[in-house]
């Protein structure tokens, strides 16, 4: 079986249902599971801001997590253009894993939400693979021969899925971004699997 990482940080839900999505392409693929984990917040007064482990969702990452996958789709919200705190910081920690090459020759993909059309997305996703490329990932996009990717009024970029949330992060995922979100997981599994890393 190839295991597919699914890794997200989500305040108000929408970029969690992109990962379920994303999941459910990846279990499509025959051979592949995905395990979804997520990030505790971060404080600018303390580090211990949250339990140890979630109230409910996906459990939070440990860095064995990324030892073990075969491929990795990385979301977060955007913040500013960039990745939300909590995820880079969880990246931050992740030397001792870039210096065993954990990651490296593995396929990521990543995604995001956001709460206007120009808020940021397509920066969001640009700068959420530098830490991947550093590790050594293989980025995977998501190609035109999507056909929702060329009709979408709302989400979605060649650089990966991505949501319109709406202002007050109201707006359900629209049909093409569903679209998107399956078609990504299944290309990344399928990608995982051609190149050979599960064990």
């Amino acid at each position: 079986m190839a295991d597919i990482l699914v890794l997200y940080y989500s305040t108000h839900g929408a970029t969690r249902q992109l990962a379920q999505l994303i999941a459910r392409g990846v279990e499509s693929v025959p051979g592949c599971t995905a395990r979804l984990r997520t990030v505790p917040r971060v404080s600018t007064v303390c580090e211990a801001s949250e339990p140890a482990v979630p109230e409910s969702g996906a459990p939070y990452v440990e860095l064995a997590d990324l030892q073990a996958c075969d491929g990795l789709a990385l979301g977060s919200p955007t913040r500013f253009g960039n990745m939300a705190a909590p995820m880079k910081y969880f990246w931050d920690g992740t030397i001792d894993t870039w210096l065993q090459g954990g990651l490296a020759g593995k396929p990521a993909c990543v995604f995001t939400s956001s709460g206007s059309m120009h808020g940021g997305n397509e920066s969001t996703l640009l700068t959420m693979m530098v830490p991947l490329l550093h590790h050594g990932m293989l980025i995977v996009g998501t190609p035109f021969t999507e056909t929702a990717l060329s009709t979408t009024r709302s989400g979605g970029t060649p650089y990966g899925p991505s949501h319109l949330a709406g202002p007050e992060s109201r707006l359900p995922v629209s049909d093409e971004e569903r679209q998107l979100c399956l078609a990504q997981g299944r290309r990344l599994a399928q990608i995982a699997l051609q190149l050979g890393q599960p064990r």
